[in-house]
């Protein structure tokens, strides 16, 4: 039966650092769950992932697996499971020893070992490779020797370091597909941290996202991407990322560039006087159109660069104001150099140097606080 995991105000502070790497983190995982723990280098993803392995100290707070607190139990006891971004495997050893090593040392019948040695195979695809050493491998492959030596053990939980890092980019997006559905094949609760955004949506039941050690959001990938809960969340999910920027507010009213795009009335009635009458205004670049000059509440953008990726068309431009380009001095997340960027489609693409009239759909759009930086709509 899978388990639960607890992180209960767990806080991680390393010696001779003020601040700590991990704060006060309040995180569940339920039985059987894939939560995927993302964010930017740095954050604390992998401090969370190794406080849970036992690797590393928890100085405030506490553990649990099962109900069991297992804050100060050595790894060894937790019967966890890891698979990192190195595969960490036996030159010397074929991938049959590589996979039952964990067994064999825990004093495992052979018969045993065997078993479940050719059960993760079979479910890996690895069979014909049992008798290979792992410089015969692919990368691939390679990733899922370690992530059978794993499976063998059959543990509680299953922890995930950025596997898929030394992949190339073909691979990954079949090694996370092949993961996920082996996750979900087994039902055993996993933690798999990384800082690439698209592998988070694609795989995870839940997201965590996490900012300087402090968790930012928990929830599903569409509640996330669809009502993130401050800028760092709405910045941070999502390719292209959601174009922000701050505007002025003029009678209910955002200021973008020379036109003015109305704002909902309870979003402006949340505005403090530390917002000094500005909103950031976040769209993605999927939620507008190109409109004609008769069109109103759109703005002008300045075509600066195109793309044509046969299924979608990106333009990236600037805002047009005063009849001079903004060059996005208010943008708080860009993709393109604060360069606001719109999707399109590619059989109707802007030149480079076209101004266009840009509409946002005023159902999508993400309002927040400047001062605070949280929703606001």
């Amino acid at each position: 039966m899978a388990s639960k995991v607890v992180f209960d105000h767990v806080t991680r502070i390393y010696p001779g650092n003020d601040k700590p790497s991990v704060d006060d983190l309040n995180l569940s995982i339920e039985p059987g769950e894939f939560l995927v723990l993302v964010g930017p280098s740095g954050c604390g993803k992998s401090t969370t992932l190794r406080m849970l392995a036992g690797l590393e100290e928890v100085n405030k707070g506490h553990i649990y697996i099962d109900d069991k607190d297992v804050t100060n139990v050595q790894a060894k006891d937790r019967d966890i499971a890891m698979v990192f971004q190195n595969y960490a495997l036996y030159p010397h050893m074929t991938v049959r020893d590589n996979m039952g090593f964990a067994l064999k040392i825990a004093g495992t019948p052979k018969e045993t070992i065997n078993q479940r040695v050719e059960e993760a195979a079979k479910i890996l695809d690895l069979t014909e490779y049992l008798d290979r050493k792992p410089k015969a491998l692919s990368g691939g492959q390679r990733q899922r020797v370690a992530m059978g030596r794993a499976i063998v053990r059959k543990p509680k939980v299953f922890l995930m370091d950025e596997p898929l890092s030394n992949l190339d980019a073909k691979l990954r997006v079949q090694t996370r597909t092949q993961i996920a559905a082996l996750q979900r094949k087994l039902q055993v609760t996993t933690l798999y941290v990384t800082h690439d955004q698209t592998e988070a949506l694609t795989m995870g039941d839940r997201i965590a996202i996490i900012k300087l050690g402090v968790l930012q959001q928990v929830g599903a990938p569409t509640e996330l991407y669809d009502r993130p809960a401050n800028v760092f969340v709405a910045g941070f999910i999502g390719s292209p990322s959601m174009n922000l920027n701050k505007h002025k507010v003029v009678n209910g009213m955002a200021m973008v560039g020379d036109d003015a795009i109305s704002l909902p009335p309870q979003a402006v009635a949340q505005l403090t006087p530390e917002d000094n009458g500005e909103i950031v205004l976040g769209f993605r670049p999927e939620d507008t159109r190109l409109v004609g000059p008769e069109e109103p509440e759109a703005f002008q953008l300045l075509v600066r660069n195109v793309e044509d990726l046969g299924s979608d068309g990106y333009i990236y431009g600037d805002i047009v104001m005063n009849g001079m380009v903004s060059r996005g001095e208010d943008s708080i997340m860009s993709d393109q150099n604060k360069m606001t960027t719109i999707r399109v489609n590619p059989r109707q693409l802007p030149m480079p140097g076209d101004v266009v009239r840009v509409a946002i759909d005023p159902s999508k759009m993400h309002l927040f606080a400047p001062s605070t930086e949280l929703r606001l709509n």
